[in-house]
């Protein structure tokens, strides 16, 4: 399917699509748990209620290394973060947009509403905009990362890689764990004019994460990664405030 065909599978109309609620958070690359525990820290404040949301936006690379490959020795990195997602979900509305670093999570998290790369962008509804949300990594991206993507999410792969399981993830874990993943893109406004090019000209807002930039170019919203500049995006009435779980957790930015 080329890009002007997935433009005109999109909905057209507001009134068939999910909601983005006011006070939805959104959480994108915190690449845990390699760089810090902020991630493992907003969720157990979700689950003792010092932070409250009706609606948890993961846009990807949440986990700096998760898929399922059919064996669960992966899972051992990230197990409490593991845990209390699938404990929030069975009570909250969780939204995941798999990322390049976690992908094939629908078996992890049954209760989350997954939405792996091909399913990208997910277009919703707020208020009376149309917009539109990707994990980032959708578009102008060059074939070699096409080509690399399509396979390492190959079943053919994955079931290769069972057979030295615990010794791939090993040697990846640890290369990740020394991988600066915090720079900035000198030419990114540039990028995100090309990257909007891809979408219908009626969606009002687009939302990314995989960037790690922080920023909003025209109605591109670059969303800050939360292993680098450590800030979640929080729906406040017209728009969406960047702000620490610090500040969620204080009573007056808490507001739900």
């Amino acid at each position: 399917m080329n890009e002007k065909e997935d433009q005109n599978n999109l909905p057209s109309s507001i009134f068939h699509l999910p909601s983005i609620k006011e006070g939805a958070l959104f959480v994108a690359d915190a690449h845990y748990p390699h760089h810090g525990d902020a991630f493992l820290d907003l969720l157990k404040s979700l689950d003792r209620g010092e932070i409250t949301t009706p609606q948890l936006f993961l846009m990807g690379d949440i986990f700096d290394l998760l898929f399922d490959c059919g064996g669960t020795y992966i899972r051992r990195f990230s197990e409490e973060a593991i845990a209390l997602l699938q404990r929030l979900s069975i009570r909250m509305e969780i939204h995941y947009f798999e990322g390049n670093h976690d992908f094939l999570l629908k078996n992890i998290f049954p209760n989350i509403n997954v939405y792996p790369r091909q399913a990208q962008p997910v277009l919703m509804q707020w208020g009376e905009r149309k917009v539109a949300l990707s994990h980032g990594d959708r578009y102008e991206t060059g074939i070699g990362y096409e080509i690399f993507t399509f396979f390492l999410r190959s079943p053919l792969i994955l079931r290769l890689l069972r057979l030295r399981e615990k010794t791939i993830i090993d040697r990846q874990m640890a290369r990740l764990s020394r991988k600066n993943i915090c720079r900035n893109y000198p030419d990114f406004d540039e990028k995100a004019r090309r990257i909007l090019a891809h979408y219908p000209e009626s969606v009002d807002l687009v939302i990314e994460g995989h960037f790690h930039q922080g920023r909003q170019i025209g109605k591109y919203l670059s969303l800050p990664s939360l292993a680098c500049q450590r800030k979640i995006g929080v729906v406040r009435g017209e728009g969406i405030d960047l702000v620490t779980a610090e500040e969620l957790r204080s009573s007056e930015n808490n507001i739900l």
